[in-house]
């Protein structure tokens, strides 16, 4: 399998998707909530449209082989 340097709009889209994944894993992990059991918005919207951003300028759409690649070599599982 070829290694290749990931250029800087897909280093950029990566990382965007990566806190947009800390966001959403950071609500669902607090503790408690409100007496009624509603709770705001997971994502903030300009947190999703960073990485909205960052992945149309990366050529990518965050769902293909080439993105997940990139992600695994990024944060490996360990």
């Amino acid at each position: 399998m070829p290694t290749s340097v990931p250029t800087d709009r897909e280093r950029a889209a990566v990382q965007a998707y990566l806190r947009l994944l800390h966001t959403v894993r950071a609500a669902f992990d607090g503790a408690g909530g409100p007496p009624d059991g509603r709770r705001p918005p997971v994502v903030p919207p300009s947190v999703l449209a960073e990485a909205d951003r960052a992945l149309t300028l990366a050529g990518l759409r965050g769902d293909e082989e080439e993105f997940f690649r990139l992600l695994r070599a990024w944060q490996p599982r360990g």
